[in-house]
């Protein structure tokens, strides 16, 4: 079983008399103690330490539970520090970032006294309408899986005992959804499921040791995940060895009856749940507990299903050590969030996440810019900054749902609800750029993020109209609440600005005036028109609370961006889907190409992003023009920063396989390198791709590589490639190789 902290707890402290009712049979999770609460650090360590006391020493075997957190953008605790939403540490194109940025997570979890952190998620989203694309390391299986391993080996570290388990999630398909919609049917075939969907999840098991998996909320040709045993056991146990635990993603057991309508009533969720291959149900105890027992009656599960659920759970929790260390120091945890390595972990990711997609010369903002405009609701708003699983936004969703008298989920809710304030000390854009460009700077907000009033325009324009150059912070407010338009169950019909924002962006640029766009958002979004009418336009995602410093710090020319779209940018939602790899026959209108009213061709392609200096690739070459099944092609190329200041530019290698016996994509990300070069500087990039990452799934599902020519390409993003040749896989027919899931890159 599980429980929310807050039901153990009464007036803000542990409560021993709710801990009777609800724990004494024992406790598999205890659900979000930091992120469920007002707790600091100390607090929630103090907490943990109360609730593990009573389990160990007051129940009948004395079992210590597992304490989960949500970790999506750092540890959601009150004062930890706020680290870049996933799309945009997936825009660094660097996995060692992913595994740093775990790393300290794993950190400060252990010292509060967590174990289970709820991430990565490993979706594949390739439709930017749905509001959790900003959780999602984008479009690319092959890009999701190398950062998302990263990811797992941070938090999990080499010894369980001091590491924090990783969750892989939702399995699978959840970011394909019906419409975009949260929640909605996902219509996949076997191989684009096997080949691009299931992949990253594969990967984190196979290659990063992955402790535990959570099912997806959608269902699957009929099935929901949250049911199927041809998913969380079959596949995921049978056939890649798995052997951690899988936790329900929240009230999904439920859901199996009341959403799905696949059985009757709570028991027989439970045992269809339990059946599949869910371990743990959370965030508390629903269709488990006493309603499984009632199941086990009524004969719709053995009881030894339970058993195996039971010894997974407790093999998890003698893997973390917590039988021989159950307690943490208080004092020590006190200490724990924040921390300036923290936060200068968390400016480090935020710079390097910044896309440049257009610049037409008026990036780095000059020093003879006199005057600065800087317009837009998100140049003032720290809380803009922010994921949708941040703290505050969670403290807003609780809040929400205290307001209504419940919500969608009906679940208990604290019995405290004194947050205070809960944003972190941070500067907003406007904060930071007054800090380096000092009385230049003038402010007008124009508008909100959403709401239809233009009572700000006048101030704004007449503001752009005076200044040498207009800096415009637009884009989201990411969360779950109602005023949110970005994040879970805030998914978007289009990819405009909300509210009047576009109206207030082109008012601006009437004037004349030269216009930065700068994107504080959770997804691609803005319209065609608004981009190319733009001087200059910087992606920055929802950055955290460094966020603003490092926005700043581009802007102003302190330090180059460098970040690369982990998502094709579509011209509008009528071109979704719009991503790289599509099939030879897609991609296009056939015969005529375009579409009668656009042309085809993304707005920004995957892979796609500028920085104040150029680069140029040349003497792409392929080393090994033949190879066998055990062997790796070798590709090497020079990259040359051909401008006048130091940057960082991402080569890209994609592989081409254009003749096989099921349809291939036109193009495949199989290697990748970040590389730092001043002014006229060049490095050899060397690339080996095993043979075994170069194949598909078969007509029998069978993963196999077929032998043949091979062509490779390499590049600075999908759309800006050179041909390196072709290297042939030589065997006697298709074959069924080791699986490789990735290779390695020297830079020289």
């Amino acid at each position: 079983g599980s429980a929310w902290s807050f039901e153990l707890a009464e007036r803000g402290a542990f409560s021993r008399d709710r801990a009777e009712l609800l724990a004494r049979p024992g406790l598999g999770h205890v659900t979000r103690i930091g992120g469920a609460s007002s707790y600091d650090s100390g607090e929630a360590a103090r907490f943990a330490n109360d609730v593990q006391r009573y389990l160990v020493e007051e129940t009948r075997l004395g079992i210590p539970a597992i304490v989960h957190e949500e970790i999506c953008s750092g540890l959601m605790a009150r004062g930890s520090t706020v680290f870049p939403q996933a799309i945009g540490l997936a825009s660094t194109w660097e996995p060692a970032l992913a595994e740093a940025l775990a790393d300290s997570v794993r950190a400060q979890m252990r010292a509060v006294g967590a174990h289970q952190g709820l991430s990565p998620v490993l979706d594949v989203c390739r439709d930017p309408r749905w509001g959790r694309t900003e959780e999602t390391f984008g479009e690319d299986p092959y890009l999701v899986a190398r950062m998302g391993t990263a990811f797992v080996r941070g938090l999990q570290g080499d010894d369980l005992r001091t590491g924090v388990v990783a969750t892989a999630k939702h399995l699978v398909g959840y970011g394909a959804s019906e419409g975009a919609l949260n929640w909605a049917p996902a219509h996949l075939g076997l191989r684009e499921l096997h080949d691009v969907y299931l992949h990253p999840f594969e990967a984190a098991v196979r290659a990063a040791g992955l402790r535990s998996v959570m099912n997806a909320y959608n269902e699957l040709d009929g099935v929901p995940c949250a049911a199927s045993r041809e998913i969380l056991t079959d596949l995921l146990r049978g056939a890649w060895g798995f052997d951690g635990c899988v936790v329900s993603d929240y009230f999904s057991v439920r859901q199996i009856e009341r959403y799905h309508r696949l059985v009757e009533d709570g028991p027989a969720a439970g045992a269809a749940a339990l059946a599949a291959g869910i371990d743990v149900e959370l965030p508390s105890t629903d269709c488990y507990g006493e309603p499984l027992r009632e199941a086990i009656e009524r004969g719709l599960l053995p009881e030894g299903d339970v058993d195996v659920a039971v010894r997974r759970v407790l093999a998890t929790k003698f893997a973390l050590g917590l039988f021989e260390q159950p307690y943490v120091d208080v004092e020590e945890a006190a200490r724990a969030a924040g921390g300036e390595a923290r936060r200068a972990l968390a400016r480090t990711v935020a710079a390097k996440s910044l896309v440049l997609l257009r610049n037409d010369g008026v990036l780095p903002l000059a020093a003879s810019a006199r005057t600065v405009a800087v317009i837009g609701p998100n140049a003032d708003e720290v809380r803009n900054l922010l994921g949708d699983y941040s703290y505050p936004s969670h403290v807003e969703s609780l809040t929400e749902m205290a307001r209504s008298g419940g919500d969608v989920f009906s679940v208990g809710l604290p019995d405290r609800l004194d947050f205070g304030d809960p944003l972190p000390a941070a500067p907003t854009v406007l904060d930071a750029l007054r800090a380096r460009l000092g009385d230049r700077v003038r402010f007008a907000r124009g508008c909100d993020v959403a709401g239809p009033s233009r009572a700000g325009f006048g101030d704004a324009v007449a503001l752009a109209a005076e200044a040498d150059v207009a800096v415009l912070v637009l884009g989201d407010r990411a969360g779950l609440t109602e005023d949110c338009t970005s994040g879970e169950s805030r998914d978007r019909s289009s990819l405009d600005l909300p509210g009047v924002q576009e109206d207030l962006a082109h008012a601006v640029l009437a004037t004349g005036t030269p216009v930065v766009l700068v994107l504080v958002a959770g997804r691609p979004c803005g319209s065609a028109a608004l981009h190319e009418r733009s001087n200059a336009v910087l992606l920055a995602w929802l950055p955290g609370e460094e966020g603003a410093n490092a926005i700043a710090d581009a802007l102003v020319g302190a330090s180059s961006p460098g970040g690369k779209l982990p998502i094709t940018f579509p011209r509008s939602a009528g071109h979704i889907p719009a991503y790289y790899a599509h099939k030879v026959s897609g991609g296009r209108s056939h015969w005529k190409g375009d579409y009668v009213d656009s042309p085809v061709r993304p707005l920004y392609p995957f892979g796609h992003g500028l920085a104040y200096t150029s680069f140029a690739v040349s003497d792409a070459r392929v080393e090994t023009p033949s190879v066998a099944g055990n062997e790796s092609i070798v590709v090497s190329a020079r990259v040359r920063n051909t401008g006048e200041r130091a940057g960082e530019e991402v080569v890209q290698l994609y592989v081409r396989d254009p003749v096989a016996t099921i349809t291939r994509p036109v193009l495949e990300l199989k290697s990748f390198v970040r590389v730092e070069l001043a002014a006229g500087e060049s490095a050899t990039v060397t690339f080996r791709v095993p043979v075994g990452q170069l194949g598909f799934h078969d007509r029998s599902l069978a993963y196999v590589v077929e032998p043949g020519a091979f062509e490779l390409f390499v590049g600075t993003s999908s759309d800006e490639l050179q041909s390196a040749g072709t290297a042939t896989v030589v065997a006697d027919g298709a074959w069924q190789p080791e699986k490789a899931f990735d290779g390695t890159v020297t830079v020289e």
